[in-house]
């Protein structure tokens, strides 16, 4: 980095040009001590090298290259302190806005935490736009369960979360018998830490091979190839699921699917969020860290919307490995296939769309939608399928879910008096639920979660989608509770 001023360079001129630059000279002229500096001395041996046999030449010539190159460095430091935006004052806050009701105290309690985290959002210089849905909770992170916001050119890594592109894909298998899909599902898909196994992977396809291999700075990232390659066919943990269910429109057997991009899309998020801190500490130190962006106009923005787009197309691709592998096990037919992602950022022109769990129904967001989204809630409840516009209350999102009001620890503690049997029997009698792990997780049971109804009735009642058909549930597979079966998962529980 180069920071001279008019006094100083007249200072150094007068001072002349020694026959040899070197180091100490460059530190001299202000030249800060690190990368720049031996670009600037491996360009200055060219120059000298250039003119070896006129000392008045070559030292015309090194002038000339420093005070080229100490304009140039000039304004690139006034474009840097152009970025410079302070965290907003909280009477300079962008509105929230609430597409949600609290009708019960324990509703109120996690709203007040919803909104808590969504005021520093909104203090946030690059935000333009927020808004909260119905199934909006605490995350643990910046940005809350159901949070939306629009960022001016800017890409903010802490708010899309870890799980990128955690989304639903949904296949239509027909007149297939429910019970037989979702035998063949558990018996190919793989829930848990890890990946598949040696001689079990499913290849990558050759673009995504290529993407790999190419120069993005983040793509090059070890972990991310690894895992990339290695899970493949996944389906992780926590609330992800393989739903079967009928359509109460036609009568078709429908599979759903919900994960992210596992743990390439984890290695992504986090070297995204190091390379936004440093920018944080340059452009806006008072910003929360967890509220940091990467410009996307910089070298650094641009190749990490590349690998977003990367991690989107990963994960599209592990969902129909799965819905393949089942209609192979199955001997079945896939007649429509559908998908959206709800932790992603989706562009519009230099405005990027955060959502974190939050579904996209504006078009545009989604380049191979069918123009229906899916919207689960629990695995007692249908899956609805919707469609809608932007408009100034939505911002072009529904809800991604039915959302919690308490943490699993409280949840658990809450219903420590009774069973996981008990619970389990009672609140699944009317579906095939199972647990690929062999465990029960009551954390992940209905009512762990909002009432759907309510969920649902809030998203009509805010104009949010319109349902257009309902997946009634026949069964779902979940992890199931993988803390008590550790690394021998497999062994013990199946």
């Amino acid at each position: 980095m180069v920071d001279l001023n008019d006094d100083e360079l007249e200072h150094d001129r007068a001072d002349g040009i020694p026959d040899r630059v070197d180091g100490e000279f460059l530190k001299a002229w202000g030249v800060v001590p690190g990368p720049e500096l031996g670009v600037m001395l491996g360009e200055i041996r060219l120059i000298e090298a250039e003119h070896a046999r006129d000392s008045a030449a070559r030292k015309r010539a090194v002038e000339e290259y420093l005070i080229g190159r100490a304009a140039r460095m000039a304004a690139r430091a006034e474009e840097e302190r152009r970025r410079v935006k302070p965290f907003r004052d909280a009477s300079e806050a962008v509105t929230v806005i609430q597409n949600i009701r609290a009708e019960s105290a324990a509703e109120k309690t996690n709203l007040d935490a919803v909104l808590e985290a969504m005021s520093s959002i909104a203090r946030t210089p690059t935000v333009t736009a927020a808004a909260v849905m119905p199934d909006a909770c605490p995350a643990g992170a910046s940005m809350p369960v159901g949070g939306v916001a629009a960022a001016e050119g800017a890409i903010h890594p802490g708010w899309h979360s870890a799980d990128i592109c955690c989304s639903l894909f949904a296949s239509n298998f027909g007149g297939a018998d429910p019970k037989r899909l979702l035998d063949a599902v558990f018996g190919i898909t793989h829930f848990g830490p890890g990946g598949r196994k040696e001689g079990d992977l499913v290849p990558l396809p050759e673009k995504l091979e290529r993407a790999l291999k190419g120069g993005n700075s983040f793509l090059r990232n070890g972990k991310i190839q690894h895992f990339a390659r290695t899970h493949m066919a996944t389906q992780g943990d926590g609330n992800h699921f393989a739903f079967v269910g009928t359509s109460e429109n036609s009568g078709d057997t429908w599979l759903v699917t919900h994960h992210g991009s596992r743990g390439a899309g984890a290695a992504l998020y986090k070297l995204g969020m190091i390379r936004a801190e440093g920018f944080r500490r340059k452009l806006s130190p008072g910003t929360p860290p967890g509220n940091a962006w990467i410009p996307h106009d910089t070298p650094d923005g641009a190749d990490y919307w590349e690998a977003l787009q990367f991690i989107r197309e990963w994960t599209r691709r592990n969902h129909a490995s799965l819905h393949e592998l089942a209609a192979l096990e199955l001997g079945g037919e896939i007649f429509h296939r559908r998908w959206n992602e709800h932790n992603f950022v989706f562009r519009d022109g230099d405005v990027f769309w955060h959502g974190k769990g939050a579904t996209p129904i504006h078009d545009p967001f989604l380049p191979d939608t069918d123009g229906t989204q899916i919207v689960p809630m629990t695995m007692g409840d249908p899956i609805l399928f919707v469609r809608g516009e932007r408009d100034d209350r939505n911002l072009g999102f529904a809800p991604h879910g039915a959302g919690r009001n308490m943490s699993r620890t409280r949840f658990r503690k809450k219903n420590a008096h009774r069973t996981d049997e008990e619970i389990f029997a009672e609140e699944t009698r009317n579906i095939d639920a199972r647990f690929w792990c062999g465990k029960i997780d009551i954390s992940e049971l209905p009512s762990a979660y909002k009432d759907a109804r309510k969920v649902r009735d809030q998203m009509l009642e805010f104009g949010l989608a319109e349902i257009v058909d309902r997946v009634t549930p026949f069964g779902t597979i979940m992890a199931g509770d993988l803390v008590w079966d550790g690394p021998r998962r497999k062994n013990r529980g199946r």
